[in-house]
């Protein structure tokens, strides 16, 4: 689910049921009338179960688009998606190959190996397998990878045995090595004799573990003294920064002259596609601009740092333009996340007043950036710079990219129909809630004040903890409001249909939740994004 899609539902939530903001907004007395009666939603009648609500969205263009999108996948065709489990690119053989990754995309490891595959276009099998920081691995996946590690490739050989391999980079490098350029595959590595390609690799390779120690020192480390903040610092209208700030930048601008030496946005310009290398650096500079943004207040996307890493940013834009890409890319409030478990916690430095802008901005303690009505994009994290939604949902809406194309990667989608845009994410956000709702409503209600407890053991991401209970006596609630968003997620038309279902719910939350029991219900919407 993208950004985009994940805030037109929840900020309809959050909007209509966060008493901190509306004391007085649900009634104290919860009525009796039946659920059928409350869930009368502009463009539906007497919705009353998940059921009648995925019909009804499943009758959406929006909702018919994306229901074929999915039969396709699960016969391994259709586009890349964090949930596949079999891609097959037009092969009629069963795949040899079974990728074993995470579950929730989290994994930067397993998220570059994935990008090599769907570039490549390599059939294979996949299995998804939790992360230790938000669940136990099952029995079986041990048995094959003792160690746990993701990712991880089995590889079934011609007389039937099975051969494990970890480490993303072998797996990586065998994936290019078995999948030639004369067998029709791209290549995404510099051939055995360009010796030249060979080194620039070696040399690349050896900046990103540079640039990866830096950041390291940067996020998960408390800054040491302010000094001169030499050249980008004054460029930037600062006089003093961190040596973890300076070594940061500094490296970052070594990575921006290396980009900039090719003709093409990556790092090498003998190919119009993102090789290996590029793949090696784009998992965790995505997680760099999210954490820096939160921790630091560095705000790499920003107009001045495009003027100073020009070369980078070009390089994000043209990644962010390709659905592959965009399918593993997660926004900035999953990564502030999910990156702690993994790596450690944060700790707040950098640029203080811009730090406490952006982080408020990303958790929507802003009363903006979560707030109706939401802007056509996020200023911090741009969402228009490539296809905002898949191109299946793109296409049946009609929406049209910058350069004039219905539903096309390679563009930006900054000029786009806001009000078809703004439809088409209510309707893929209601398909998505309506196709799970039981499940949704049961995990949200671990936000409850008798929720996410675990009678086991606690795991790193504690919301998302699979073995947390919900606070059972709030079930029923959070599935009422739910049910009344995705209601009014189906709403069609333009604003005025909108806002008419958007009245229409919160009478609906007026009349069907106790007044003391709102604020437990609004507490639902933080587990659910966690």
């Amino acid at each position: 689910m993208t950004m985009k899609v994940l805030k037109s539902w929840l900020f309809l939530m959050t909007t209509t049921i966060r008493l901190t903001k509306v004391s007085s907004f649900l009634s104290p007395n919860p009525t009796n009338r039946s659920l059928s009666s409350v869930l009368k939603m502009s463009t539906t009648s007497a919705i009353s179960s998940w059921s009648d609500l995925q019909s009804v969205s499943s009758k959406t263009v929006v909702g018919a688009a994306l229901k074929k999108e999915q039969e396709s996948r699960l016969a391994g065709a259709g586009a890349a998606f964090v949930q596949n489990k079999l891609r097959l690119f037009g092969s009629a053989d069963i795949p040899k190959l079974t990728l074993y990754r995470d579950h929730a995309g989290w994994c930067p490891y397993c998220q570059k190996t994935m990008l090599l595959i769907e570039e490549k276009r390599i059939p294979i099998n996949i299995e998804l397998v939790p992360m230790r920081s938000y669940g136990d691995k099952s029995e079986s996946f041990l048995k094959i990878v003792p160690s746990g590690l993701l990712p991880a490739l089995v590889v079934e050989t011609s007389d039937g045995r099975k051969q494990t391999i970890t480490e993303s980079q072998v797996i990586m490098e065998l994936l290019d090595q078995w999948h030639p350029v004369e067998d029709g595959y791209k290549q995404m590595l510099p051939s055995n004799e360009d010796i030249e390609g060979q080194k620039r690799y070696n040399q690349l390779a050896n900046l990103e573990r540079e640039l990866f120690s830096w950041w390291c020192n940067l996020i998960f480390r408390p800054e040491g003294p302010m000094s001169s903040g030499g050249m980008i610092g004054k460029l930037m209208g600062s006089s003093e920064m961190s040596g973890a700030m300076q070594g940061f930048l500094d490296c970052l601008e070594k990575v921006d002259n290396a980009l900039a030496s090719t003709s093409g946005p990556w790092f090498y310009d003998t190919a119009d596609h993102p090789t290996m290398i590029d793949f090696v650096y784009v998992s965790h500079v995505e997680r760099m601009l999210a954490s820096c943004a939160f921790w630091k207040g560095l705000d790499l996307r920003s107009a001045e740092y495009k003027r100073q890493l020009p070369a980078l940013n070009k390089w994000l834009d043209a990644f962010e333009k390709r659905e592959c890409y965009l399918a593993f890319k997660s926004d900035y409030y999953t990564h502030v996340r999910d990156i702690p478990p993994q790596y450690g916690p944060g700790y707040d430095g950098g640029f203080e007043e811009n730090r406490k802008k952006y982080q408020a901005s990303i958790t929507g303690k802003d009363n903006k950036s979560w707030d109706l009505p939401l802007s056509f994009d996020d200023p911090l994290q741009p969402l228009l710079k490539g296809p905002p939604l898949p191109l299946c949902v793109l296409k049946a809406s009609g929406i049209k990219g910058d350069n004039g194309e219905v539903g096309v990667e390679g563009t930006t989608y900054e000029n786009a129909d806001p009000g078809k845009l703004a439809e088409a994410c209510r309707h893929m956000a209601a398909w998505k809630l309506a196709a799970n709702g039981d499940n949704v409503s049961k995990f949200a209600a671990r936000g409850g004040p008798d929720g996410a407890k675990n009678p086991r053991k606690r795991f790193g991401a504690e919301l998302a903890d699979p073995y947390a209970q919900p606070d059972t006596a709030l079930i029923p609630l959070v599935d009422m409001a739910l049910k009344l968003v995705c209601g009014a997620l189906l709403a069609k038309g333009g604003n005025t249909e909108h806002q008419a279902a958007l009245t229409e719910m919160k009478t609906g939350l007026e009349e069907s939740i106790d007044n003391n029991k709102g604020r437990n219900v609004a507490s639902g919407k933080y587990c659910f994004i966690s």
